[in-house]
């Protein structure tokens, strides 16, 4: 539960600045250049952040395989509650010029370095701390984080867009920025109160933590690390296009803005049921083969959403945000387990977190700009459905060579330090 109330915190503080980027940030501090070239510059702070999040992935990863999961997660959660409450109380373009695009780039590269460090941490908080049985079950549900984080910013997108325009650009903008402060602090009440995980003091008391873990991961376990980034890449891409740059794309098309934010929350809803039930259903046969559907899935998904937002029908819109969402649930639901897995304890958070963050900044940093460009140079869905598919036939191909470890296998080769150990997440082990 701390796990998952930390994640749903800080993917809420992400979140709500991708989806007020898309819709008001252009005016406020891109006021001097054209709407569409605005929104491309507010998407690019938007972008900024998944810059920072590699560099989070390795200086945290380090400490939470050094010092331990705990400590860290703190850390991140305080980092990016401060980042959060800053951009809702920082000036605009209209009373410091320059500067203010500037500061929320700022803000926003601190924001995605501590997100970098704390989702991987708070899979593997529930991760080592559950029963064999019941790994692919408790990180899905964790990582419905995401879902809740998306359901809460769009929530306060809601009702701050209740307010008048100019009321919403002069000061309700910052409302659910500030408002963060005190998730926040709930987070730190119930998070300062949690244990170390069984597996890491495990491995503490052995003696088997490393010095150097962010290092040891890239120089021993190099190929798992970039097998693991090139496997997520779908799901970056789904959700942050679903997320954000579905908001601009229902514009285009004359959908209205309430109407969108209403299936994103019905999206949500979904997801907070989809992802333990594939998470489930992991712990009873095999977490790879419904990571690999879910990849399946969310390679041709693109062709049927964007043909379904085109109709203006909102049960036929719902049905197909279902479709693109349901590949995402189930990857994201697995990959808390089955990429976690792919490396042993004494390297998993850096290993964890530098795959996943490499894979959010080659899909999730990038992906609202591309497809917004795509959309204004052709004026057509196909070439951000083809992109998105192209994305998920990279995903198969690398997720062909993966597979999770057994528990004595992690251990057994986790202790010795030989050029044996360079790459057994790309053997053959039991899921």
């Amino acid at each position: 539960m701390s796990s998952l109330i930390g994640n749903s915190i800080e993917c809420y503080e992400f979140l709500v600045y991708g989806t007020f980027s898309t819709l008001y940030f252009n005016k406020l501090f891109f006021p001097s250049f054209d709407p569409a070239t605005g929104t491309l510059l507010s998407l690019s702070t938007f972008a900024v952040a998944f810059a920072g999040r590699p560099l989070g992935a390795f200086v945290f990863g380090h400490f939470g395989d050094r010092i331990g999961r705990k400590a860290t997660l703190v850390t991140t959660l305080v980092m990016m509650g401060g980042a959060t409450v800053l951009i809702g109380l920082m000036p605009t373009y209209a009373t410091i010029g320059v500067a203010a695009p500037i500061l929320l780039s700022v803000l926003r590269f601190i924001q995605g370095c501590s997100l970098g460090g704390e989702t991987s941490g708070g899979f593997l908080m529930a991760l080592e701390s559950a029963q064999p049985n019941r790994r692919g079950f408790l990180t899905a549900v964790v990582g419905t984080g995401n879902a809740w984080g998306l359901l809460l910013a769009n929530g306060a997108l809601l009702l701050v867009t209740a307010l008048p325009d100019r009321q919403v650009l002069s000061w309700g903008w910052r409302l659910p920025f500030i408002f963060s402060a005190v998730l926040v602090g709930v987070a730190l009440h119930v998070r300062t109160r949690l244990a170390e995980t069984p597996e890491f003091e495990r491995s503490k008391a052995e003696g088997a933590v490393r010095n150097r873990p962010a290092i040891d991961v890239l120089s021993r376990y190099g190929l798992i690390t970039l097998g693991a980034s090139l496997a997520m890449l779908p799901m970056f891409l789904v959700f942050y296009l679903g997320s954000v740059f579905s908001l601009k794309y229902g514009a285009a098309i004359g959908v209205g803005r309430p109407v969108m934010l209403v299936l994103l929350v019905a999206s949500c809803v979904f997801l907070i049921v989809a992802m333990p039930f594939f998470g489930w259903l992991s712990d009873l046969f095999n977490r790879k083969a419904v990571f690999v559907g879910g990849v399946v899935a969310m390679t041709v998904a693109p062709f049927a959403w964007f043909p379904l937002l085109d109709t203006r029908s909102l049960p036929l819109m719902a049905l197909g945000f279902l479709l693109l969402f349901a590949g995402f649930a189930a990857s994201y639901g697995v990959q808390g387990a089955f990429c976690a897995r792919l490396f042993p304890t004494v390297v998993r958070y850096s290993g964890m977190s530098v795959s996943y963050n490499v894979s959010g900044l080659l899909g999730g940093a990038v992906s609202p700009i591309i497809a917004a460009a795509l959309l204004d140079r052709f004026h057509s869905w196909t070439p951000i459905a083809v992109y998105m598919a192209a994305a998920g036939v990279i995903a198969l191909a690398a997720s062909a060579f993966l597979r999770e470890r057994s528990d004595s296998t992690a251990v057994r080769r986790a202790a010795v330090p030989s050029a044996t150990a360079t790459s057994p997440g790309l053997t053959t082990a039991r899921s």
